[in-house]
């Protein structure tokens, strides 16, 4: 969702689903046009998420091709995101710089919202080169809004609809030249899927501003806060059999990035950014009868800060550097008792790391091409060296072609690196590595009215972490071995059929394949020699139409997911890999303006597809949010 003032003033006028040449920020760490970048890049407005109703991020990356967002069902479920066949910890989620995952790459994507959001960018590909650790696949950056210089706009919203959910919140935004600002403040609840135990609540608090005091430099600050409370009541089958299981978090991001132009050609940069989560997990017995209590809390968190210079030649050459320390820690305790004892475990880890990286674009006619290079120092790992490589050349005026290659990795998790207690980790675990190349071509249509992108990746990932549930006596439970490759085809048309009317459609095909496991002859493991990666599916498929006809803004949207294989550990050992049946949501939003106030309604999975996204869990059925939202200026 986004500030209604900005709303107000784009549905009085058509928009266009194509935009050409955006500038990007994320695929480079400095803004550049995307016709010089040679990543696959997708950029997201604001503006349009609001006016399609979407109010998750992870609802928002559906609509990106080689993304597939994974969820148990109900509203507050476990939300993965799986980039180009790549695991759920391969993608690096940044707010305003500050990520957002937790140390090792681990991130549920069902808190993460839209509010206040000004853009969302998606670089496909490896980008350790700039990011370091976790960016194996990908990277999504989430923008806030820092306001414009306008006059103070006060806006409310309120939405209601099935499954008990009401959506709310209040919103700002204004400033002059110098000084700007945006803020917003929202509470979503929903009763969910299941009759009892499975309310969710999500309150985020999140604010910009930007401070310019001359031409050349500039401050930005943005915070965010998030709590959020789920409750549980199915197993890791999905079978609903808890009464009382509940897991809370909350806690705040907060980065400041300021700048500075020495003459026309040296710009120098520094970004703080810090995350902190406070986490606790409860699960008491359901009945008088039943033996068992386990409860944890857990403190996380990480803090990073980067000097970045930027060398820029008059049009042709641009040399950007930079340094970046991180420190990441956690502490936590756990207990489970029961009749037959009590058993307490603890963890107090830390770990930092310093990147020192360089990246250099230069222009030449027809021709961009992108070089660079990062060295990573890790306290726990020690050095790791990554790089990327790019062409981008322009065939016609109206046709470009790019090729890219690169390598990535992530870092192991503190628990697979330092527990301690039923489970070993293992202090010398390896990262985990990629190594990816692509090519693409992209042809825009005649009077500019859209473009037609095909890009073929092919990526292979090495030194695999992997589970033992059984190793030697003292020996870790966690070890590297694994190998798995990924390839297919993103294509995208999005087309301006009129002033009034935008389409688009979005395919992926994706091949999978495990080429190297420890323990090759487990059918139920996660990596079994030969076969696909789980949860990975094979064709994707999004069509979408919009329409803006005076005050009226419609939009339809399909997500078509083909078969691919999981494991449904409600079945008998030996016979739990499973291959799920396609799926299907249609989802349909309306907006109307009466001036002051805008009417909204969004309907989700319209005709109530009961085709499970994860084996055993129940999806969400056809979902109904109603309302509208009203704004004032001061």
């Amino acid at each position: 969702m986004n500030i209604a003032l900005l709303v107000l003033a784009l549905v009085q006028q058509p928009r266009d689903t194509v935009v050409l040449n955006p500038v990007v920020v994320t695929a480079t760490r400095v803004p550049m046009p995307s016709d010089v970048l040679s990543s696959a890049v997708t950029v997201l407005r604001g503006s349009d998420l609001v006016a399609e109703g979407i109010r998750t991020v992870a609802d928002a990356l559906q609509q990106v091709p080689g993304a597939t967002i994974v969820e148990t069902g109900s509203f507050g479920g476990q939300t993965s995101l799986f980039m180009r066949g790549g695991e759920s910890d391969y993608v690096k989620v940044l707010l305003d710089g500050v990520p957002l995952n937790q140390a090792g790459g681990g991130i549920d994507l069902a808190n993460v919202t839209t509010d206040n959001v000004d853009r969302i960018e998606i670089v496909r590909g490896p980008a350790s080169v700039l990011y370091g650790s976790d960016a194996m696949t990908g990277v999504v950056q989430i923008f806030t809004k820092t306001g414009a210089a306008s006059r103070t706009r006060l806006g409310a919203e309120l939405r209601a609809g099935t499954y008990g959910s009401t959506d709310a919140a209040l919103d700002a935004t204004g400033g002059t030249a110098r000084l700007s600002y945006s803020a917003r403040v929202s509470r979503f609840f929903a009763d969910g899927l299941y009759p009892y135990n499975n309310a969710y609540r999500n309150s985020i608090i999140s604010a910009g501003l930007k401070f310019a005091p001359d031409a050349r430099s500039d401050v930005h600050l943005t915070y965010r806060y998030g709590d959020d409370i789920y409750h549980i009541p199915t197993d890791a089958t999905g079978v609903p059999v808890d009464s009382n299981q509940r897991a809370a978090e909350h806690g705040p991001a907060l980065s400041v990035n300021a700048g500075h132009l020495f003459g026309n050609q040296l710009e120098a940069r520094v970004l703080g950014a810090v995350r902190e989560a406070r986490m606790t997990f409860n699960d008491e017995p359901d009945s008088p009868g039943e033996d068992g209590t386990f409860w944890s809390k857990d403190y996380v968190r990480r803090a990073s800060a980067t000097s970045l210079l930027t060398w820029r030649s008059r049009g042709a050459i641009t040399v950007t550097g930079g340094v970046e320390y991180e420190d990441e820690r956690q502490r936590g305790t756990s207990q489970f008792s029961a009749s037959f004892g009590t058993f307490p475990d603890s963890i107090q880890v830390q770990r930092h790391n310093t990147g020192y990286f360089t990246q250099g674009l230069v222009t030449a006619g027809r021709v961009a091409i992108t070089v660079g290079g990062r060295l990573d120092d890790n306290s726990q790992f020690g050095t790791h060296a990554t790089y990327r490589a790019g062409l981008v050349y322009r065939l016609l005026e109206q046709t470009r072609v790019r090729v890219s290659g690169g390598t990535g990795f992530k870092e192991p998790t503190f628990f697979e690196n330092f527990a301690h207690g039923f489970v070993l980790g293992n202090p010398d675990l390896d990262p985990e590595r990629s190594g990816s190349w692509e090519a693409g071509v992209e042809q825009r249509l005649a009077l500019n009215r859209g473009t037609i992108t095909v890009t073929y990746f092919n990526q292979r990932f090495h030194d695999l972490i992997e589970y033992n549930p059984a190793p030697p006596t003292g020996q870790p439970n966690y070890f590297n071995v694994g190998g798995a490759t990924a390839d297919g085809v993103e294509t995208t048309v999005a087309a301006n059929l009129s002033n009034t009317l935008a389409f688009s459609l979005r395919y992926t095909y994706l091949h999978t394949r495990v080429e190297e496991s420890g323990s090759p002859n487990d059918p139920d493991g996660l990596f079994v020699p030969g076969k696909a990666l789980i949860r990975r599916p094979g064709h994707q498929v999004n069509p979408e139409v919009t329409a803006n006809a005076g005050r009226t803004h419609l939009s339809l949207g399909v997500k078509w997911v083909g078969k691919r294989d999981d494991l449904d550990f409600n079945r008998p050992v030996g016979q739990r890999r499973v291959t799920l049946d396609p799926y299907t949501r249609v989802n349909v939003a309306a907006e109307y303006d009466l001036g002051r106030v805008v009417l909204s309604g969004r309907v989700e999975n319209l005709f109530n597809d009961q085709a499970q996204e994860i084996a055993g869990f129940k999806p969400r059925g056809r979902t109904v949010l109603v309302g509208g939202r009203f704004s004032v200026g001061l």
